[in-house]
């Protein structure tokens, strides 16, 4: 499993990186007012409905009848169900794309009823929601090429499919700009442009792979294929749960005043980069490994395997939670202050990555508890979970952003995740598919411990660090970030948290397999 961890860990880095440069840049040209807010909400619907259909849902469905055909009846039979899936994925996704594009002005006053307020803004929203609309259906398609590289242990292309979507994007308000109305049009083309670009490439690392998928096929709905829809049924409903916990963030925020939706985006952008190359990256590897250890009946390997997956996961995501919530004003400010986007943009998204990074490290270990259900073929009870979710995170919505605004918005984002992660490892654990050993029990507090001794760090490092301006600000936010890096595993490692020389160890082994052809 770490190997694969690493492989999506280290490019999910490299696109989040790639990913600040893009945001950066949007921040530069078109800051955080009415123009930013249309384009972010553009992007949030295809984004809202990729999550529901594709990703989330087929993945937890998909993926694992996937890798149960594979071991069981052989890469024929499980080609045939992947390309029987694509074919009845193609049909009815082409379809909703149609029926979205014509029906746009209706769905938006559904996401950001606040816009019908300002025409000019409701107008520029639905005409760039028309254009990236179709990025849908070209990113649902590669989420199920993906599954099926997943499911073959082939990690990479799946992973570095993302890098292209911000390369385009930025490509296209370089390049695109002056051919169009706006700088936002041409990132909304951009986006589409990069759905195209990441299937074809996933479609040719599955023909590498020996796997080449024909999507044109008549659709066939199998037993195999009826399973994974019934599957999907309840995935579906579990992903809508978490999706319309973000739709109602927009639609509340899409009331408040002129900027909120946009802060709320840049502050969940660097939120969600450990939550990307940590949590993503576990989930995605361990899926295919727990349905397989589930199946093969090796219960002892699958709770070892949920352990070492939490320790790997809160080693890191608890730094991560303590230096946001810590250095969320010098993050922010070099970032993304620049051009249109100034210290009152600055400070509003800053105070919105606090009250996210609460949230950090709930959002992992729900990435990590959901395969413990979706491995044993169970999509319905997150369902159950998610949908308590939601109505928490609306009764707080209503509740903070009295006193909050955006930033009410973004703690009851994270007090909803803490109650889903919460419910979700106490289900596991009371059906005794989630056993912590005495050495996770023994490590979790003395991470919280060392963590904790790196956010006092940070906090008083950064009072020296940043009267600082101008390009210092980058050294300042290295420093800062090396500094906090190095108290933490210092401290982690004289708490007995982690054994520094246990994880290069592991990272030799991991290198090993890698040298032995050469030989």
């Amino acid at each position: 499993m770490l190997k694969g961890v690493l492989t999506v860990g280290g490019w999910t880095m490299a696109s989040r990186v790639l990913g600040f440069a893009r945001d950066m840049l949007i921040a530069a040209k078109l800051g955080a007012g009415p123009m930013a807010d249309a384009f972010f909400v553009a992007l949030k619907l295809p984004n809202l409905f990729r999550r529901l259909f594709g990703e989330g849902a087929f993945n937890a469905a998909f993926v694992p009848a996937f890798s149960g055909t594979l071991a069981v009846q052989g890469p024929k039979v499980a080609q045939q169900l992947a390309e029987r899936m694509a074919s009845i994925m193609t049909l009815w996704l082409s379809l909703l794309v149609v029926i979205g594009i014509i029906t746009m002005p209706h769905l938006m006053t559904v996401l950001a009823p606040g816009f019908t307020d300002d025409p000019a803004k409701f107008a520029l929203a639905v005409e760039l929601t028309r254009i990236t609309f179709p990025y849908l259906l070209l990113i649902c398609l590669t989420a199920l090429v993906s599954g099926v590289l997943n499911g073959l242990d082939r990690f990479a292309a799946a992973a570095a499919a993302p890098v292209f979507f911000n390369l385009l994007s930025m490509a296209a308000l370089l390049v695109l700009t002056p051919y169009v109305a706006t700088p936002a049009h041409a990132l909304a083309w951009g986006v589409t442009a990069s759905g195209a670009v990441q299937l074809g490439l996933v479609l040719w690392a599955c023909a590498r792979a020996g796997m080449a998928l024909q999507f044109l096929k008549p659709p066939s709905l199998a037993p195999e294929v009826r399973q994974v829809l019934r599957r999907m049924v309840p995935g579906i409903i579990g992903a809508g749960v978490t999706q319309l916990n973000l739709a109602i963030d927009v639609i509340i925020a899409s009331f408040l005043p002129a900027g909120a939706v946009s802060y709320l985006y840049y502050a969940d952008r660097v939120g969600q980069l450990p939550l990307g190359v940590i949590g993503a990256a576990v989930g995605t590897a361990m899926l295919p490994l727990l349905s397989r250890q589930v199946r093969a009946g090796e219960h002892l390997s699958a709770h070892r395997t949920m352990n070492r997956a939490m320790e790997m996961s809160l080693l890191l995501c608890l730094p991560a939670a303590a230096g946001q919530a810590a250095a969320a004003w010098p993050i922010v400010s070099v970032l993304f202050q620049r051009g249109a986007f100034g210290a009152a943009e600055a400070s509003a998204t800053a105070a919105a990555l606090s009250a996210y990074a609460i949230g950090l490290p709930a959002y992992v270990l729900v990435k990590i508890y959901a395969p413990g259900f979706f491995a044993r073929g169970d999509t319905a009870t997150p369902v159950k979970v998610g949908f308590a979710a939601v109505g928490l995170n609306l009764a707080l919505n209503l509740v903070l952003t009295h006193w909050l605004l955006h930033v009410g918005v973004a703690l009851a984002t994270a007090l909803s995740a803490w109650f889903n992660a919460l419910m979700l490892g106490w289900l596991l654990n009371r059906r005794g598919q989630l056993i912590l050993d005495r050495r996770l029990r023994r490590r979790i507090p003395r991470l919280l411990l060392a963590a904790a001794l790196m956010g006092a760090a940070i906090w008083t490092l950064e009072g020296l660090l940043f009267p600082v301006a101008g390009p210092l600000r980058f050294a300042a936010l290295a420093v800062l970030v090396g500094a906090g890096g190095v108290v933490y595993f210092a401290a982690a490692q004289l708490l007995g948290a982690v054994e520094l020389r246990e994880v290069r160890n592991l990272l030799r082994r991991r290198r090993k397999p890698a040298a032995a052809p050469s030989a």
